[in-house]
């Protein structure tokens, strides 16, 4: 069969759906397609060879955007913060103070659920830090296995939502809007995710209480002043911690990657107040940050090599033609590529999906009339189910690592299930309602220019300094003299 320059791009996408479904690893799957498909554009005259010399500038770009150092900053005071016992405060002080009503350990895991995703960026901190110690205690108090798993992983994936997600991090490079912006409209989808999360539980408590039993009268130690001041002892560091990332973003203050680094100084403080910071907990916060960094390194060097042999081939336009004209104009976009993403996240994870997909559906999305910045906390709260899918779900792996031997992996896998509902649901409710994500962004001012009106003042008569009366307009004195010249001047050529 004949090669053309039109099938070439096609095959590319065939080409990565095959290594993908077939588990090699992503980044070395990109960047092998890219350049084989690279050399052979060549050898078959479809773009010559000084195209390639375009990709040590992209890989130059990577390696030195700004933007990216937001990644390993985030994941280190993530890293810290696991570890340095902020965790443990808020999960008992919150289970001390729902504790009397049905369901109130899982009120106190969502709640400490979103504020560990406001603090720390990283799903692995929050699911790992909730599982070791939340859930021996639901177990102990009788609470439904699943009911217990299910609400620890998915409370572990509001992070992915949260600010300062990385997720949006890596969502505003590729889509090439601003942070702070991605940041500001995910706050109301986060609030209503949260929100969702606690009215299940509270369903649930209605009725099937017995799923969710209150904690007895003697587990209940701390009461009154005890309580509350155990309690202020783990929110005030934290809503510290969040003002010195997040609200020095909002306020202009500092950029993403300078609040990342306050951020990370600031874990590092709260576990020195702690008594954790140890030369041992640096080095494996070090340690952690550096294989995460890597990795995201790696694979966007991968997906820029794929990215830029396909766009050589005008895959950008077949992507584009192939989904402009599906049924339904927008709409029928954003269902059809959210049932794409979802399905994609059962193999692949957030950061695969950013690099490879998204810079395909921007676009398209922009020439349909999308907002970028609603496009993408929408395929932020999408990809949160790629933390969530059984089996290959990464949140389910984490509690199964930490999780006692008691507890079943089919407990894991069908406890995850309705939580991926209501994640969907989020989905849906964004599509229908996107105000809850506009409305915490940035007005822009639309002049109707039909209506625009020019007025202008007359210049104001300055009054002379010496209070003279107004002279009357007319030839002055020296004007006469040098008309009764020039007619002198006249006769006398005459």
């Amino acid at each position: 069969m004949m090669l053309s320059a039109e099938s070439m791009a096609p095959l590319m996408f065939a080409g990565m759906i095959l290594f993908l479904l077939v588990g090699f690893p992503v980044a070395f799957s990109l960047a092998a397609l890219g350049l084989s498909f690279g050399i052979l554009g060549v050898e078959l005259g479809f773009f010559v060879p000084d195209f390639l010399a375009n990709l040590p500038l992209r890989v130059f770009g990577i390696v030195s955007n700004d933007l990216l150092l937001a990644i390993p900053f985030f994941t280190f005071m993530g890293c810290i913060l696991e570890r340095c016992g902020l965790a443990e405060d808020l999960l008992e002080s919150m289970g001390q103070a729902f504790g009397a009503l049905p369901g109130g350990l899982a009120y106190s895991v969502i709640v400490v659920g979103a504020i560990l995703g406001a603090i720390t960026g990283t799903v692995a901190a929050s699911v790992i830090a909730m599982g070791m110690i939340a859930l021996p205690a639901m177990m102990r108090y009788g609470y439904d296995m699943r009911i217990a798993t299910g609400v620890i992983a998915a409370s572990g994936t509001i992070t992915q939502l949260i600010p300062p997600s990385l997720v949006l991090v890596v969502l505003a490079d590729q889509l090439g809007r601003s942070v702070g912006d991605m940041y500001a409209g995910a706050i109301g989808p986060s609030i209503v995710q949260t929100l969702l999360f606690i009215g299940f539980i509270a369903i649930v408590a209605i009725f099937r209480p017995n799923l969710v039993p209150a904690l007895p009268p003697e587990a209940r130690t701390l009461r009154g002043w005890a309580l509350w001041s155990r309690v202020l002892w783990g929110v005030v560091p934290s809503l510290g911690l969040i003002f010195l990332v997040l609200g020095t973003i909002f306020m202009g203050l500092a950029t993403p990657t300078e609040s990342g680094a306050m951020g990370a100084v600031g874990a590092m403080i709260l576990a020195a107040l702690r008594g954790r910071l140890t030369r041992k907990l640096v080095w494996e916060g070090m340690e952690s940050t550096m294989r995460i960094t890597a990795m995201v390194i790696f694979i966007l060097i991968g997906s820029s090599v794929f990215s830029l042999v396909f766009q050589g081939f005008d895959g950008g336009l077949w992507i584009e033609h192939l989904l402009s004209d599906l049924p339904g104009g927008r709409t029928g976009f954003l269902v059809v590529v959210m049932l794409f993403v979802f399905v994609l996240a059962f193999f692949l994870d957030f950061f695969e999906i950013a690099f490879i997909v998204v810079p395909l559906l921007a676009p398209v999305a922009q020439k349909l009339g999308v907002d970028l910045v609603w496009f993408g906390v929408l395929l932020c709260v999408n990809l949160q189910t790629s933390y969530m899918h059984p089996p290959f779900g990464y949140a389910l792996f984490y509690l199964r690592g930490i999780a006692p031997r008691e507890v079943k992996s089919k407990d894991i896998y069908l406890g995850a299930i309705p939580w991926v509902g209501l994640q969907l649901l989020m989905v849906a409710l964004v599509i229908i309602f996107p105000d809850q994500i506009t409305a915490f962004l940035d007005k822009e001012q639309v002049i109707d220019v039909d209506k625009v009106k020019i007025e202008l003042e007359a210049p104001e008569v300055m009054p002379d300094s010496s209070d003279t009366p107004e002279q009357p307009v007319g030839p002055s004195e020296s004007d006469n003299d040098l008309q009764k010249q020039l007619e002198r001047a006249s006769k006398a050529t005459k």
